[in-house]
């Protein structure tokens, strides 16, 4: 068979296929083509967590578009408000001209151009490739959800709402309140300066948690093969058998510990004991507490390990370190001309392993 043949054949199987898929099937494969070509322009979730208020706990993300802007998953946000958590006819999350939580037209009186406007739901990329609708997360903004509840509510006032929606005139009407509730507990803890003393209570507590008093038994937290890569990404040539590391990875143990826990490298260097000149006899590492603090370093050092099996060099590592872990109350990184400053590479042995 000639290529013309075998071209002419494809055509004829594709056809034959295209022919044999229903319109709903059709659909369904350009939508999947189109969302491949607009994911590339999608924002990305640079945070996500819980959000918390009364009895509710809504999935949410920071995106790193250019306002940073908040969103709540769009299931999240019907659940918030008594609707069904999704948004077609329970057959997922979906971009549609109208929210379906304005579809009602005895709600029009009270929905302003505006707010309608400011109703489509955002798509972005989750963190977790594997979350979402294919990959795909699908929010609205924070700030719609007490404006939704004031349409909800201010109809059920004016005793606008039909039967079949009372008991989200009643959701709305609990997550205001709520709402109220806490926004004046962080107005208060701003003024009188508490939400400072609650963020530092916070991070005692983690320091308690993950940190003991008294030296604990040794366990090798760091394994050669950590090493290795760290020999690797300064171009340093590694000899599995000795134990010597040069002085300045002291330095690269710092930093890690800066990324794992509010203040925890000076907890756990007021800890352990020190020689005539000043140098650790112990090991950070034996101040960890079992339960907490070895399992953080735990996953913290997997995750170093990926970031490291993943860059050329020290620069492109710690690159990636900034938007992986960056340290507590740290800025960006910012660029520097030439590069990042280079650190010489070891003359001679130096200190023995210090964890």
């Amino acid at each position: 068979m000639s290529d013309e043949e075998k071209d002419q054949s494809k055509v004829v199987g594709a056809l034959a296929r295209a022919q044999s898929l229903s319109q709903q099937e059709r659909s369904a494969i350009a939508r999947k083509a189109a969302l491949s070509r607009h994911r590339k322009d999608m924002p990305k979730a640079i945070a996500e967590g819980i959000l918390r208020i009364g009895n509710l706990a809504i999935p949410c993300a920071v995106l790193d578009d250019a306002k940073n802007t908040r969103v709540l998953s769009q299931n999240g946000f019907l659940k918030a408000i008594g609707r069904h958590p999704f948004a077609s006819g329970g057959s997922g999350s979906a971009i549609d001209d109208t929210a379906p939580f304005f579809r009602a037209k005895n709600l029009k009186d009270f929905i302003s151009k505006d707010l309608e406007r400011s109703s489509t739901p955002i798509q972005y990329l989750p963190k977790n490739p594997t979350s979402g609708a294919a990959g795909v997360g699908y929010g609205y903004r924070a700030t719609l959800l007490p404006d939704v509840c004031w349409v909800y509510q201010d109809a059920m006032t004016a005793g606008r709402l039909l039967k079949s929606q009372i008991h989200v005139g009643q959701a709305a009407r609990a997550f205001l309140k709520a709402l109220t509730n806490h926004a004046i507990d962080d107005l208060i803890d701003q003024a009188t300066g508490f939400d400072d003393v609650r963020k530092y209570n916070a991070v005692i507590k983690l320091l308690e948690q993950q940190v003991s008093d008294e030296k604990l038994t040794y366990a090798r937290m760091f394994n050669t093969d950590f090493y290795r890569m760290l020999y690797r990404l300064n171009g340093w040539p590694f000899d599995p058998e000795t134990t010597a590391r040069p002085a300045v990875l002291g330095h690269w143990m710092n930093n890690f510990y800066d990324r794992m826990t509010p203040g925890i490298r000076k907890a756990l260097h007021q800890r352990v004991k020190r020689n005539s000149r000043g140098r650790p006899t112990e090991k950070l590492t034996q101040y960890l507490t079992d339960d907490e603090g070895k399992k953080r370093l735990r996953e913290l050092t997997e995750g170093i390990m990926a970031i490291g099996r993943l860059s050329s060099g020290k620069v492109d590592f710690w690159e990636k370190m900034d938007i992986a872990y960056p340290k507590f109350g740290a800025v960006p990184l910012l660029p520097f001309d030439g590069g990042l400053p280079k650190l010489r590479p070891p003359q001679n042995s130096i200190s023995s392993e210090s964890e």
